[in-house]
């Protein structure tokens, strides 16, 4: 299922959502091509949709839901892919 959260998230002179699947990433890229999305607006896990496409989402079949629940169902679904913590990795002599 494609979830979209609230457009609350600025950045660039604009505001978005984040759009996931708890499927698959297969499922996620061929929605956001249907919505017309560039590949660029993938990021790791999620598409980033202006909020000028909200609501063409949501039609063409996006569930509304809260930043949390997206959040919650993208980790249960094995899709999450965290930012690169450098300070996780081993540096120096070993």
């Amino acid at each position: 299922m494609i979830l979209i959260d609230p457009p609350l998230w600025p950045a660039r002179g604009r505001v978005w959502s984040h759009m996931v699947s708890d499927v698959s990433f297969e499922e996620l890229h061929t929605f956001a091509a249907d919505l017309g999305l560039p590949p660029r607006a993938f990021e790791r896990d999620h598409y980033d949709v202006p909020s000028e496409l909200y609501r063409a989402a949501v039609t063409l079949g996006a569930a509304e839901v809260g930043c949390q629940e997206l959040l919650r169902r993208l980790t249960l679904a094995g899709l999450r892919r965290r930012k690169f913590d450098p300070s996780l990795t081993r540096t120096g002599p070993r």
